[in-house]
């Protein structure tokens, strides 16, 4: 088997597992990242984090705790480049749930990059960057007051 085709499938788990994400449920995702000291998630709820131990607190706290009773809608690929070393995926992730006191469905998207590696015979995520920014936005949009 291919290295492209070993990470379409860890791709594929890593969306089912987003699906179980966004129900409120971060153990899926947990599983699949990596657990070493240079693993890092920059989520668009906070600061970003460095190493599994702050990791996985932001899965749980600031992410998974904040998102419930939700599904996946889709994913859009923009871009995708597989070595046997190291792998990238640059998406649009289409979901809708209940965000923190909201007891409505709310959709949202997000612009995702993750890299990912093979470590002791799997692929493991070892970054991901989300943001909510999926359009065109004005320059001054930057500008923090």
């Amino acid at each position: 088997m291919s290295a492209t085709d070993d990470v379409d499938r860890f791709i594929e788990r890593y969306h089912l597992a987003l699906g179980e994400f966004v129900k409120g449920n971060p153990e899926p995702v947990k599983e699949m990242v990596s657990h070493k000291d240079d693993v890092t998630l920059a989520n668009p709820l906070g600061p970003p984090a460095r190493g599994w131990d702050e990791v996985a607190k932001t899965i749980v706290e600031h992410a998974a705790s904040t998102i419930r009773d939700g599904e996946i809608i889709g994913f859009e690929i923009v871009s995708k480049l597989v070595t046997p070393e190291l792998a990238y995926i640059l998406e649009i992730e289409r979901q809708e749930a209940k965000l923190g006191a909201n007891d409505e469905l709310t959709p949202f998207a997000l612009r995702v990059t993750m890299i990912f590696r093979p470590e002791d015979g799997q692929w493991k995520l070892v970054h991901r960057h989300a943001d909510p920014i999926t359009t065109p936005q004005p320059v001054e949009s930057m500008i923090q007051e």
